[in-house]
């Protein structure tokens, strides 16, 4: 089968490089076997061994651009991506100096990309092979899970530098992160936008004897743990409910509540752990510690999200003093909930574990009266086929 050119799909290669001198000559000309010199571009991100004068012998060939200092790799990657943007290219390759991607998958990204216009490609490695350092193996598992957490979007491998980017969707978008975190916000930004992702399987190299990373598992691990956060805020509040109104609320739920693949049984504990959540006194985080608890146990997440909405502000005040009411029972001291409404603030504050504690016991008793009524109406109203009940 005749491969693909790279101009054929108006695309450049960006190789963004940190101290590598003993694996960037090799990967630059390793990418010159697959790419012509006129787009292949090096961002040296304020190196200070050897890059160079390794890049000075490229001079001419290939285009590189400098940070005077050290920046960071998303830094790179931006400076990167606004040249090739400016350039006019549609498409922007990237992989690592560090001499764990070969060049020679170039070719297959290319192909994909061909066959998927419009499409992030995103170099899958296999991470259980023989010399990947367990630290790779876990932060990328990571990464993972909290990606499908933000975007419902399952991925192999999100923490890879061989990637194919759409720039179009990329001209109006201001990147903020700088360093690995980067590589995260990007693509999650890019799912936001309903951009299609492809795992394409790719070889990976790692040698201890030549390869350098730059990641400080303290310092970058807490920044990327902050992007994720951030993200899930995010999520929950513009791409979670832009998803759901792109189809019509009700249109969705109704969706949810009918699909045939799902047992009643799962529907009325998405119902029942939804009002739990909805109550349990985490106010303003119900959503983002139940939602990954939804996608682990693989519940329903829109009936979830619907009924956890029990929070919404008018029914405050009668969830805080339901809790009051149920917790008068197990705390000494109490104050009495029928007097609620003319307590002070400071007076409900200083009873606060009267109201944990009915909060608590409240949320418990919600699953335990939802859960079961749910599933009765389903059963009434919804018949389940024989393959789900066995």
């Amino acid at each position: 089968m005749q491969h693909l050119t790279i101009e054929q799909i108006n695309a450049c290669v960006l190789i963004p490089t940190y101290n590598n001198e003993k694996t960037l000559q090799r990967v630059i000309d390793g990418v010159l076997q697959y790419v012509p010199e006129q787009h292949v571009v090096v961002v040296n991100d304020g190196s200070t061994d050897t890059t160079h004068q390794i890049l000075s012998s490229y001079q001419n060939r290939i285009t590189v651009l400098e940070n005077e200092v050290n920046r960071g790799k998303g830094y790179s990657l931006r400076k990167g991506f606004n040249y090739a943007i400016e350039k006019g290219y549609v498409y922007a390759i990237t992989l690592d100096s560090d001499g764990q991607h070969a060049p020679s998958d170039i070719p297959k990204m290319i192909q994909a990309c061909n066959e998927n216009p419009g499409a992030v490609i995103m170099g899958s490695r296999n991470m259980n092979q023989e010399g990947v350092p367990g630290k790779s193996s876990f932060g990328n598992k990571f990464s993972n899970f909290w990606f499908k957490v933000e975007t419902l979007i399952s991925l192999p491998d999100t923490q890879t530098g061989f990637r194919v980017y759409p720039l179009l969707p990329m001209k109006k978008m201001r990147l903020f992160t700088t360093k690995f975190e980067l590589e995260i916000e990007v693509i999650v930004r890019l799912a936001w936008k309903n951009v299609q992702f492809i795992p394409i399987p790719i070889t990976v190299k790692y040698d201890p004897n030549e390869r350098v990373s730059h990641f400080r598992p303290g310092r970058d691990f807490f920044r990327i743990s902050v992007l994720n956060s951030v993200l899930v805020i995010l999520a929950l509040l513009y791409f979670f409910p832009k998803k759901l109104l792109s189809r019509g609320t009700w249109e969705v739920i109704k969706h949810e509540a009918i699909k045939p693949e799902e047992t009643n049984l799962r529907k009325a504990l998405s119902l029942g752990f939804g009002v739990f959540m909805g109550i349990f006194p985490i106010w303003g985080f119900q959503l983002m510690v139940g939602i990954p608890l939804v996608i682990l146990f693989r519940l329903n997440k829109v009936l979830f999200i619907a009924a956890a909405n029990i929070s919404i502000p008018p029914m405050i005040p009668f969830i805080v003093y339901a809790s009051f009411l149920v917790g008068q029972y197990f705390t000494t001291d109490a104050i009495d909930p029928a007097q609620f409404f003319s307590f002070s603030l400071e007076s409900i504050s200083a009873n606060a574990f009267q109201y944990f504690t009915g909060a608590i016991l409240l949320a418990i008793i919600g699953f335990l009266v939802i859960t079961p009524i749910s599933y009765l109406l389903f059963s009434i109203f919804r018949k389940e086929k024989k393959s789900q009940i066995q």
